[in-house]
Formats: structure tokens, sequence, C-alpha cells
């Protein structure tokens, strides 16, 4: 996937200012950046979600401009969002969501990785609950990324799949995260305000969102430290704007 020089508005308010970058097969980027910086509004954008009005530029995915395409279409050409805070659904049962995801009828029974997946990511005892309704934000994250990868996308935009999760669903969920990455060929944008989830994924470039534009295009982890050392204006000083491209 190639973002080239977008501009994006929100209620006639220009947020994302000539945004580029490119991802690759196999590879996740991370996203740092302060609240308000932009960050939720990419993903949203690239997704195609309704009151996102790209102004300018161009996204390319698989080789095909999806910048006029709707929501529906870029899902089903392989665009899944992980989303930062997933919704309640009443009247909707997990099993019968993680069906849907994988294209089975309700009589359908899960393979063995299925069941393998569902297992490690600690859902057998909500299947038959109300998607959401009444998890804590762990289980909600466990389930929105168990969804998501039944979806099997090629590209994941996953908006702070680390934050409200404890060490050990943050293991599990960055685990299986990086598993299919490596075994599908697909690729990742993570979006995140700390830096555990770099534990636990091998991520190849990390960079910062400020005030709508994008900075410091290298080793997540040194970007990580340097905006751990001097804050996000500071980290952003020594770098000038498009240095190192993804």
């Amino acid at each position: 996937m190639e973002v080239k020089n977008l501009r994006v508005e929100l209620e006639d308010r220009l947020i994302l200012e000539d945004v580029s970058f490119g991802l690759r097969s196999s590879e996740i980027h991370v996203l740092f950046g302060p609240n308000g910086s932009g960050k939720t509004s990419l993903i949203s954008a690239i997704a195609g979600l309704p009151g996102y009005r790209i102004v300018s530029g161009r996204i390319i995915f698989m080789g095909e401009d999806i910048t006029g395409k709707s929501v529906e279409e870029r899902a089903r050409l392989g665009i899944g969002v992980g989303f930062q805070t997933p919704p309640e659904v009443t009247g909707v049962k997990l099993v019968d969501l993680l069906k849907l995801c994988l294209g089975k009828g309700s009589e359908d029974e899960f393979s063995a990785e299925e069941i393998r997946l569902i297992e490690h990511f600690r859902l057998q005892g909500f299947l038959n609950r109300e998607v959401n309704v009444g998890f804590s934000g762990g289980e909600r994250k466990r389930a929105e990324i168990l969804q998501l990868l039944f979806l099997k996308p090629k590209v994941m935009l996953l908006d702070e799949p680390d934050s409200g999760v404890d060490v050990e669903s943050l293991k599990i969920i960055a685990g299986e995260i990086q598993r299919y990455i490596e075994s599908s060929g697909a690729s990742a944008l993570v979006v995140t305000h700390k830096g555990d989830i770099l534990d636990y994924i091998k991520a190849k470039y990390g960079c910062v969102l400020l005030n709508g534009k994008l900075y410091c295009f290298m080793n997540p982890k040194r970007v990580y430290e340097d905006i751990k050392r001097e804050g996000y204006e500071g980290c952003i000083k020594c770098q000038m704007k498009g240095e190192e491209k993804w």
C-alpha cells in the first residue's frame, strides 16, 4: 500500500497534511504521536470511513487507486481495521460474528487452527455472549483482533491495540499479529502511545505524527527512546521531514 501526499479534512478542518508512506508485504510499521495528532484520522481516512474528506493525494492498494472507493469496497479488497475502542454489539453473539468473519454458516464447525486461536485469545467462554457486552478492555481487544485475524486482511490498520490491556493480553495480541504477518505476507500499521508492543512484534520502521505531519522515519525503538527522553517536539527537532521514507 502507498499513501501519496494525502491531505484530509474533518468538518472543514485540515487534520492531515501531505502525508506519504508505503507498506510492503510482510512488514509492520509503528506510528507514534500524542493525543489529537491525527493518528486515528489517518487510519480512518485510509479505511474510507465517512466524514474524512480527502482533499488531495492518493491511496494506492495492490496497485489500484482506491482513493474514491467506499469503506465496504476497501474492506472487500483486504483492508482491515482494529479500533481503539471496539463497540458493544447487542443482539449478536460472538460465535456468530466470528463465523461471519470466516465466511462460515451458523452450523459450520471451527477448524482446529480456529479453535486454537479462540483458546489462545482466552475467548472460549465468551462465544455465546453478545459481542463486547460486559467485556473488560482487554477482553474487547482480544475479541477485536481475533475477528480481524479471521477476516484474513492484506493490510491491518491497528489503532492502539496495546491500550487498556494487561501484559499477558498484550503478549497474546502482539504475538498473533506477528505470526499472521509472517505466515500470510500481509502488512500492518500499528498506532501506539507506548513502546511495550515493540517487545513482541518485529517492526521495520517507526515514525511520529505531529500536527498532521509525519517525521522521523527510522528504527521504531530508537524513535520511542527519543520520545521518552525528549518528548514529541524534541524528538523531531533533529529530523528533517521525509529524510527516510517508508
